[in-house]
């Protein structure tokens, strides 16, 4: 709205915790106004795609806001949650198998162009929000319907955190069938992503990305999930991969901090917006809490 005030942004990734405990369910600030039209500054909205574990409130108190501040047109969607269990179960997103969310997420994008009258969208993703919308691009019909694909702490060789992935294949050779498929009637998505699943040597075969995309993946070299965080690094063409203590050497900021850290979201915004590119500070990031 013309005039209206800043909308706060707090760099703070733990900041979307008391939204969602104030607002079960609701919207980020800044996001999710179907009423947005995009700029000519600006013609692409931008769909934030969550993590495991979270939803469209509780992972993008920073980005939600700071991209509404922006001009953009900024949406967010709860994904792959257990909608039929009691809160606060039920706002934890990004559980169910990735090709399920994937679906979600097509439908999604699908209102989000018809409500805007835009012919792409921009995504920014965090952890899993980084993956999965690739199973859509390549297998839902999504081809065509993305400008910009901007990933904070992407894990494109998959997940090899607590030894899971040796597990994996610990368990194939003693013959048990879907391995790594599903780890526990809570997490179908949990074992797709680790390295070495059917789903990330489904996902990996001919590459990747798709053409007519550009590609930013933002990596931290604390990230303590995405193990070894060189997960997140994947060369392609349009593709430009960086590693945040590359910039400040005082970022410590980790897989989950990167999500609302200030020297992270300068290199959003450069990605979403390189033609008009800001300087990108150096400041202390302490782990978790940005």
């Amino acid at each position: 709205m013309a005039g209206a005030a800043p909308l706060p942004v707090p760099y703070q990734f733990l900041a979307g915790v008391p939204l969602e405990l104030g607002n079960p369910g609701g919207s980020a600030p800044g996001s999710n106004d179907w009423s947005c039209r995009p700029t000519a500054a600006h013609p692409e909205p931008v769909v934030l795609v969550h993590g495991t574990g979270g939803n469209k409130q509780t992972n993008w108190a920073t980005y939600a806001p700071l991209l509404a501040n922006e001009g953009y047109c900024v949406y967010a969607l709860t994904y792959g949650a257990y909608e039929e269990l009691p809160w606060p179960l039920n706002a934890l997103g990004a559980f169910k198998p990735m090709d399920e969310s994937a679906q979600q997420l097509a439908d999604f994008v699908d209102r989000v162009l018809a409500s805007t009258g835009a012919e792409k969208v921009n995504l920014v993703g965090h952890s899993q929000g980084t993956l999965m919308p690739t199973y859509w691009l390549k297998n839902l019909g999504g081809a065509g319907k993305v400008d910009k694909y901007v990933s904070l702490a992407p894990l494109w060789r998959g997940e090899m955190a607590f030894d899971l992935d040796k597990n994996l294949a610990a368990a194939r050779e003693l013959g048990v069938e879907g391995a790594g498929e599903v780890m526990g009637p809570l997490c179908g998505a949990c074992g797709q992503f680790l390295s070495g699943s059917k789903f990330m040597t489904d996902l990996r075969a001919g590459g990747v990305y798709l053409p007519g995309i550009t590609y930013t993946n933002i990596i931290t070299r604390y990230d303590q999930l995405v193990m070894p965080y060189m997960s997140g690094y994947e060369e392609g063409p349009n593709t430009t991969n960086i590693f945040v203590q590359d910039h400040c050497a005082q970022d410590f900021g980790e897989h989950l901090s990167i999500a609302g850290e200030p020297v992270a979201v300068a290199l959003v915004l450069n990605a979403l917006d390189p033609a008009n590119p800001r300087p990108v500070p150096c400041v202390f990031v302490p782990p978790i809490v940005g």
